[in-house]
C-alpha cells in the first residue's frame, strides 16, 4: 500500500478584484489533474520551472491546503473524510516540511530549542522533564552541538539553521518529510553536508521523502524516482534509471540537457534551449500544455491532451504524457545529439 496516494488533485486560486476592474476572472490553475504516490522508504524527486505547481502540491500534501477536486489518502486513510483534531494527531504529525530559507522558518524571538521541542509539547510526546534530553539528542543527530538548544537564529550560519529546521521537523517523529528547496538558499560548500545528512537519516529512521529542487544532478543522487511537472501537470514520472537513461518526454529532455557536465568536447551534451516563456495558469493552452514550445511538436499535439501513459517498450513504471513518447525517447547518459535549438560558443562558455 503507498503511503501516500493523490488521485486527480486539482488546486485553483481565485483572483482577486481591484479598483480598475469588477469582472469575473479565471482562476489561476495551480496544480491540475495530478496523480502522484510515495512509497514506504522512497524519495520521489519533483523537477520543473518556476510556477509548475510543486510547492503548491508540498502544501496540499502536507494538510496545509486542501485540494478543490480530487482526493488525497494518507496510509489508507481519505485525508479529506478526517476532521480537524485528526488531522493534528495524524497528518500534521506524520508528514513533516523542510523549507527552501531556514531564515524565515525560524521564530528569531525563540531560542533554537524552544523551536525543536515545539511539536513535541504540541503532540504531548514526552513528558516536559523529557523534552530538554530530547531536544539535545536532536541537535545531535544533526550535526550539531546540543549545548547550542539555548541560542537563538541569529547566532548560526544557513547551513547550521537548515540543520535545525531538519531536527525541527524529526522532533515528531514523521513518516515522510517534503522538503522544498532544502538547499538552494545553501553556499555551494555546505550543499552537499546537508544532502549527505538527508541521505542518512533516511536509511536510519526509514523515512520516505519527495525532493523538490531545481538542481537535477542533486535530485538523481537524492532520489529513487523522478516526477516531472508542467503547467500544473505531470508530464512524465519514472524511476531515475528510466528518466535518466530512456527520456522520453521533450520537456523532461530540456530540462535534463541543460546540467552542467564536464566531459571531452566530442561527448559534450549539446543543449536543447527552449523558446519563450510558460504559458498562463490563467489561460493554459488547448491541447497537450507544452506544446508552444516544444521543438518536436505536429498538429495534434494543439488539439488533443496527451494522457499520461506507459513508454512504448520501456518500463510499465515509466509514464509520459506526450503523443511522440516512442519517437523522442533518448538516453542522456554519455552523448546525446542536438535537438532544438544549440547553445552558441559563447554559451558554452559561460
Amino acid at each position: 500500500m503507498p503511503l501516500l496516494e493523490l488521485e486527480s488533485v486539482r488546486r485553483f486560486y481565485k483572483q482577486k478584484h481591484t479598483m480598475f476592474s469588477r469582472a469575473a476572472h479565471a482562476p489561476v490553475r495551480a496544480v491540475d489533474g495530478v496523480d502522484f504516490t510515495v512509497e514506504p522508504g522512497e524519495t520521489v524527486g519533483l523537477v520543473g520551472e518556476s510556477g509548475c505547481g510543486k510547492s503548491t502540491l508540498a502544501r496540499i500534501i502536507c494538510g496545509l491546503e486542501d485540494p478543490d477536486e480530487g482526493g488525497v489518502r494518507w496510509n489508507g486513510s481519505d485525508v479529506g473524510a478526517m476532521t480537524r483534531a485528526e488531522r493534528k494527531t495524524l497528518l500534521h504529525r506524520e508528514v513533516q516540511m523542510v523549507f527552501q530559507d531556514p531564515h524565515a522558518s525560524l521564530d528569531p524571538r525563540r531560542s533554537i530549542g524552544q523551536s525543536i521541542a515545539e511539536g513535541i509539547i504540541t503532540h504531548a510526546l514526552l513528558p516536559a522533564a523529557q523534552v530538554e534530553r530530547r531536544v539535545q539528542e536532536l541537535l545531535a543527530q544533526v550535526g550539531l552541538n546540543p549545548d547550542h538548544a539555548h541560542r537563538y537564529p541569529h547566532e548560526f550560519s544557513g547551513g547550521q539553521l537548515q540543520r535545525i529546521g531538519i531536527a525541527r521537523a524529526l522532533a515528531v517523529e514523521p513518516k515522510l518529510l517534503v522538503c522544498d528547496e532544502p538547499v538552494s538558499a545553501l553556499d555551494i560548500s555546505v550543499r552537499a553536508q546537508v544532502l549527505n545528512l538527508l541521505n542518512r537519516l533516511k536509511r536510519e529512521l526509514g523515512l520516505s521523502m519527495i525532493f523538490i529542487a531545481h538542481d537535477l544532478d542533486v535530485v538523481q543522487h537524492m532520489s529513487d524516482r523522478i516526477v516531472t511537472m508542467y503547467l500544473g501537470k505531470v508530464v512524465e514520472q519514472g524511476s531515475c534509471d528510466e528518466v535518466y537513461g530512456a527520456t522520453a518526454h521533450p520537456y523532461t529532455r530540456a530540462l535534463l540537457s541543460a546540467i552542467p557536465r564536464t566531459l571531452a568536447p566530442d561527448e559534450r551534451l549539446e543543449r536543447v534551449v527552449l523558446e519563450g516563456d510558460p504559458p498562463s495558469p490563467i489561460d493554459p493552452p488547448a491541447g497537450c500544455p507544452f506544446h508552444t514550445r516544444c521543438y518536436t511538436a505536429i498538429d495534434r499535439c494543439a488539439t488533443d491532451v496527451p494522457g499520461l501513459l506507459p513508454v512504448p517498450d520501456g518500463a510499465a513504471t515509466h509514464r509520459a504524457s506526450c503523443h511522440l513518447a516512442d519517437q523522442v525517447t533518448v538516453s542522456l547518459i554519455g552523448m546525446v545529439t542536438t535537438v532544438g535549438s544549440s547553445p552558441t560558443p559563447s554559451e558554452r562558455n559561460n
